[in-house]
């Protein structure tokens, strides 16, 4: 009797994780130079208006600065120079929307400036592509996967990868290095 009470509960833990897995996610999309990005909306913290930036000498080109978020001090990415193409342009509709790091027990917020917001969409898991082997105009460890929305594709940013605090803390050491040896001649 009781085997027969465990096989119902069993199977409404398996269509409960199947549910689950084959449950859409929400994504917050962005343009950026024309194309259209997104990143999970579990990351997003809030979206703020583009305003004053202070910045910081000697840091590489994508690292805009920091801005003052309520007594934080948080610093701001220009995705479009990470990426490898030119500065983001400021316009009507830049905005910067606060990601939130988490790598263990620490987290890290850190601003990325967009040409603008789109809209949240629900992007089911059978509707996400792996991302391109090649031919993607940004690496392809920044991308999570290629989203399929109304015959369009949607570029799925992993954000621990392109917003890696090791891989930018160490790009900024080889900036200095690089204006030092500048500085001296060397």
């Amino acid at each position: 009797m009781g085997q027969l009470a465990q096989q119902p509960a069993q199977a409404a833990k398996t269509a409960l994780a199947k549910a689950v897995e084959t449950a859409p996610q929400q994504y917050l999309t962005f343009t950026l130079g024309g194309e259209m990005f997104a990143v999970a909306i579990l990351n997003v913290k809030e979206i703020i208006e583009y305003g004053t930036i202070t910045e910081i000498p000697m840091m590489p080109m994508f690292i805009r600065g920091v801005i003052n978020l309520r007594g934080a001090v948080v610093p701001v990415i220009d995705l479009s120079c990470r990426f490898g193409s030119k500065p983001t342009e400021v316009a009507r509709r830049t905005c910067i929307v606060i990601i939130e790091l988490v790598d263990g027990e620490t987290s890290q917020d850190v601003g990325i400036m967009v040409d603008a917001v789109s809209e949240v969409l629900e992007i089911a898991k059978s509707e996400i592509e792996p991302p391109p082997g090649f031919g993607a105009k940004i690496r392809t460890d920044f991308i999570a996967g290629m989203g399929k929305v109304n015959g369009a594709f949607v570029i799925i940013l992993n954000v621990n990868k392109v917003l890696s605090i090791e891989e930018i803390a160490m790009l900024s050491k080889v900036g200095e290095s690089e204006n030092l040896s500048a500085e001296t001649g060397g």
